[in-house]
């Protein structure tokens, strides 16, 4: 009896002991950890979402500004709802987890697609490398996926605040305790001008192709526009699943394709600017170097015709330099190629940078392809041949542009040889201009802006300017145009014969007007005199107009 008591007593003893010891643990040492979990059972944060920089124009018009949109927090993961479930769930009082975001509205629509771009929710991928130093974004927000809102993505996006709130059992809001107000993303200003833009877009509607507008002298891009093009809104609704899909699978068109800065394309004729280059600095002609035209030049069985012949059966006889520009003919480039020589043409093409890229703030710009006779005979197995020294001395065989580079290579000429990194977003006072200067002599220039004007005058190959050039009133107000055009061969997916149609001019620097570049590129358009040179014209003409 009495060990049974024993027993009994010892239980007892060691059960009180136990339950002391886990009530010490629970409420002692675990006792910090389960008051935490209660306070974070009764404490919410309600997200207040900050909102994203407003993009402008030059003149202040808005491109993209933001648009409020309901979500609620479900888990780690978030979810739009509609403002009528939003406000149900208000009423009801269960609002803990729900905040308001700001979505993206592009008001210019298809217009301004390839320079401003679109936000998108972030990827898993983005999401470890946005976050990889310190937690900067949730799943569900939203991110800059190209254009201007992919390039300033840290300047535009707002940070988010929040709100502290104790709750009861069910979820209601009892009281606010604090609050850290959300910080607005940066508003940005574009160099771009909005009207000059829509003039471009309205003029190539119907036309693949790319239009570039800059100042020569800053760099900053007015126009940018790549045709066709799409609608950013779409990536803001609900079935964009599907109107992406057609967009990515409309091979033909490209839409979503910025031609501007991405594609490249035999320059054509526009690339005897950098022909006439090489051969007066480098001393194989000069102003009264003459060189004849017989219309074709054999070498072997090959032949190497000039336009003029081809196409009309005439010769342009002996001609100098600045009549060759103004004819655009071909014969007297494939000489000045060969007395220059490969090496020297591809010296001076990669001193225009031709072989890099220019620097745009923009993602997913492209350099242009400077072939070499190292690069053919180690890719094609090849040597390489006189015949491929005057195919690249007028801008065709393997040579590639952008149109971006079009321009910089038309704006060097400008600008006194300066090259100017293009710029998207509009320059400030009191911020630095980065340039990259050719050594081309005064005279070079000279003789190649001459040349140039010349060809947008009476008898040039860019006819639609005849009259701008040839008026007094005209040129007293704002300068002859100089220009290029350039009508450039390539075989199309089907194997057939087609052209590039290219055009590229500068302005004169007045007092009222800066020297600005114009570049047009119409794929697979025809000629450039006829084609892309009378889109140019609608463009300056606005220009002129709005000034």
């Amino acid at each position: 009896m009495k060990s049974k008591l024993l027993i009994v007593n010892f239980l007892l003893i060691g059960g009180t002991i136990f339950l002391l010891l886990r009530l010490f643990q629970l409420q002692i040492i675990k006792g910090e950890k389960y008051y935490q979990l209660a306070e974070e059972n009764r404490i919410r944060k309600i997200k207040i979402a900050g909102p994203r920089g407003i993009i402008f124009d030059r003149h202040g018009e808005i491109l993209a500004r933001n648009l409020p949109i309901f979500k609620i927090k479900e888990g780690d993961s978030q979810r739009v709802i509609s403002r009528d479930e939003a406000l149900e769930l208000e009423s009801q009082g269960k609002n803990e987890n729900l905040y308001i975001d700001f979505g993206r509205l592009y008001p210019q629509d298809k217009e301004f697609a390839h320079v401003v771009g679109y936000v998108g929710e972030i990827s898993e991928e983005e999401l470890k490398t946005k976050n990889s130093k310190s937690k900067i974004y949730e799943i569900g927000d939203l991110i800059g996926k190209t254009g201007i809102e992919q390039y300033y993505e840290e300047k535009l996006r707002g940070k988010s605040g929040g709100e502290l709130v104790e709750v009861d059992t069910q979820g209601k809001i009892l009281r606010k305790i604090g609050k850290v107000e959300p910080i607005p993303g940066e508003n940005l200003t574009l160099a771009i001008d909005a009207n000059l833009q829509r003039i471009a877009a309205l003029q190539m509607k119907g036309k693949k192709g790319a239009v570039i507008v800059s100042n020569a002298k800053t760099g900053e891009i007015l126009v940018l526009y790549s045709s066709f093009s799409f609608d950013p809104n779409i990536f803001g609704k609900k079935d964009y699943g599907n109107l992406v899909q057609k967009l990515i699978t409309d091979e033909d068109n490209r839409p979503l394709f910025n031609r501007a800065i991405s594609g490249i394309y035999p320059p054509g004729s526009t690339f005897k600017i950098v022909t006439s280059v090489a051969g007066l600095e480098e001393k194989k002609i000069t102003q009264n170097t003459l060189i004849n035209d017989p219309g074709v030049i054999f070498i072997g069985p090959y032949k190497y015709a000039n336009w003029y012949f081809t196409g009309y059966g005439k010769t342009e006889g002996e001609i100098n330099i600045i009549r060759a520009i103004k004819r655009s003919t071909d014969t007297f480039f494939y000489k000045v190629g060969e007395m220059v020589g490969v090496e020297k043409l591809v010296f001076w093409a990669k001193e225009f940078g031709l072989d890099k890229t220019f620097g745009i703030d923009l993602p997913g710009e492209v350099a242009g392809f400077v072939p070499t006779p190292e690069w053919k005979l180690k890719t094609k197995g090849e040597s390489w041949f006189l015949g491929n020294t005057y195919h690249f001395s007028i801008g065709q065989g393997d040579l590639a542009l952008t149109p971006l580079g079009v321009n910089m290579m038309t704006a060097a000429i400008a600008n006194g040889g300066k090259i100017c990194q293009p710029k998207v977003v509009k320059i400030g006072a009191e911020e630095k201009i980065f340039c990259r200067q050719i050594k081309i002599k005064e005279e070079t220039l000279r003789i190649v802006k001459e040349g140039m004007e010349e060809a947008c005058s009476s008898g040039g190959t860019a006819w639609p300017f005849f009259e701008w050039n040839g008026s007094d009133s005209w040129v007293g107000k704002y300068g002859k145009i100089a220009c290029k055009t350039g009508t450039a061969e390539y075989v199309d997916n089907n194997g057939k014969m087609k052209t590039h149609a290219w055009f590229t001019a500068f302005t004169k620097k007045t007092e009222i007007f800066p020297s600005i570049v114009i570049t047009v590129l119409v794929e697979g358009g025809g000629e450039g005199s006829s084609v892309a040179a009378p889109i140019a014209k609608e463009i300056l003409a606005e220009y002129f107009k709005e000034k």
